[in-house]
């Protein structure tokens, strides 16, 4: 193998019928950046080409899948008023995720350890995405004044249990292992310790004939079944709870109204409004705005919706804020403006 090539953020390779797309920026968790994005775009359309190419796989090593976004660059090229910079990042990184869910070839992602934000991008436009016990998934991005994007303003909807699509966008709530196969963000659970053998016979499978996508899905799962645990936990009390305090919902002060006189798990109320309160009030409120405003909506139209959203918050204070306190600095002592729920104003963002 060529050692520069190895050394490349994404390193593609191919083997048998299977074309590998491998996020290599260990040191930073594989966050994505716009080489990155171009590369994984690149790699994907040369797989789709390649007649020889039947299904395609994204891994990203020992450390974790994805950790997302680089947030920091993102400040960066706000803080120099970059911003047709930055809106290139998103627009690429979006149309990634759209080429993934409409991809005419099976995808496999393998979202081993951290899987946030722009990874989750990529997982869940997968035909088939597996989490281990190492897996932790979350959309956290109100936390630096941000939103969560990659489409999960919409397809949260598709994917996850009542109520969850609010509640995981606005607290960021970390899921583990066997829950992200359970709330729908993966499709399959499998053991971290035999993800090189999984991997192996992935790279050695050939299909005896040629097959459209849905038969060599099947055959596919059918090869990795011997991988697969479908012995998912149930957590009704969760959902039920869940359900009754966030689906639903279009106004942030109801929310916090009702976990702060609920009845119903009222130690998990209190942790998750004081989770909700120490997040930027802008965020949350554009937040549960493109929640209500995508839901149901095609994807196509809820990329452009958070294409929008990108280009208003980037140059609201608080995104520059939340990077410095949370990523930068890492006081954790964000000073939102304004501090207040009451006191956001959004009428000049227009979806």
């Amino acid at each position: 193998m060529n050692k520069n090539k190895e050394s490349l953020p994404v390193v593609f390779r191919r083997s048998k019928s299977m074309a590998s797309i491998v996020l290599n920026r260990p040191e930073v968790l594989n966050s994505l950046n716009i080489e990155m994005v171009r590369l994984i775009t690149s790699h994907l359309q040369e797989a789709l080409a390649d007649e020889k190419c039947q299904f395609i796989f994204f891994y990203g090593g020992d450390k974790g899948f994805c950790a997302g976004g680089d947030m920091k660059n993102i400040k960066q090229k706000a803080k120099e008023k970059a911003y047709d910079q930055a809106r290139a990042f998103f627009a690429e990184e979006y149309a990634l995720d759209l080429m993934i869910n409409k991809c005419a070839k099976p995808v496999i992602v393998i979202a081993d350890g951290i899987t946030m934000g722009g990874g989750l991008g990529i997982t869940t436009g997968a035909d088939i995405a597996i989490a281990t016990e190492r897996t932790r998934m979350a959309m956290p991005e109100t936390r630096i004044g941000f939103f969560p994007d990659v489409g999960a303003t919409g397809w949260m909807f598709v994917k996850c249990p009542p109520g969850y699509p609010e509640y995981l966008g606005l607290t960021g709530y970390d899921i583990k292992g066997m829950e992200c196969v359970r709330l729908g963000l993966a499709t399959h659970f499998a053991k971290s310790a035999n993800i090189p053998l999984l991997i192996k016979l992935l790279e050695e499978y050939e299909p005896v004939k040629a097959l459209n996508k849905e038969s060599l899905l099947v055959e596919l799962k059918n090869q990795l079944l011997p991988f697969f645990d479908f012995n998912l936990p149930q957590n009704q009390d969760m959902d039920l709870w869940v359900s009754e305090y966030f689906a639903g919902k279009s106004d942030l002060d109801e929310i916090l109204n009702s976990l702060s006189y609920c009845s119903l798990e009222t130690r998990l109320c209190e942790q998750v409004f004081n989770s909700i309160k120490e997040r930027s009030p802008t965020a949350l409120v554009l937040t549960l705005k493109l929640l209500r405003h995508n839901e149901g909506r095609s994807l196509p139209d809820i990329f452009a919706a958070e294409l929008k959203a990108a280009q208003y918050i980037i140059r609201h204070p608080d995104f520059m804020e939340g990077v410095r306190a949370r990523l930068e600095d890492k006081d954790n002592m964000p000073r939102w403006n304004p501090d207040k729920i009451s006191k956001v104003d959004l009428t000049d963002f227009v979806l």
